[in-house]
């Protein structure tokens, strides 16, 4: 019997008005790593990129913003919160002391849930809405 290694089957995906300044700030305020750019047609486009959170974590998916029928809108241009995503991190304090400095505009500031969590909320420079907690939903 071939044994698998669980992977995730679910993958984030946005597009952003700069989107290489978005990977550059995700990098330096939300720890992520980027596993593949490719570039756009245009200078300074982003066609697709995908950023790893932490060394093994999962997979976000984004590129540059365009009107390609795919209806994608970034908060500004939809006029609030489209979504959120959830990212699971081990230190959650530590997290957020990297986001803080590097500006994240933290809407929610770490606190304990009724779960068992602790869980913090922010916003990163385009407006979309970031979830870091320390609760696993594939380890409950």
């Amino acid at each position: 019997m071939e044994t698998n290694t669980v992977k995730h089957n679910v993958y984030a995906g946005m597009r952003y008005r700069d989107a290489l300044a978005a990977i550059a700030w995700l990098e330096r305020a939300f720890d992520f790593r980027r596993q593949l750019v490719v570039p756009g047609e245009t200078a300074g486009e982003v066609a697709h990129a995908q950023l790893r959170a932490g060394e093994n974590g999962g997979i976000v998916m984004l590129g540059s913003a365009r009107d390609d029928g795919r209806g994608y809108r970034s908060p500004q241009e939809a006029g609030g919160v489209t979504h959120g995503i959830y990212v699971v991190v081990e230190d959650i304090d530590a997290h957020y002391a990297r986001a803080k400095a590097a500006g994240a505009d933290i809407t929610v500031e770490p606190k304990r849930t009724d779960y068992g969590s602790r869980d913090y909320t922010a916003r990163d420079p385009e407006g979309f809405v970031w979830n870091f907690g320390t609760y696993d939903p594939e380890n409950d």
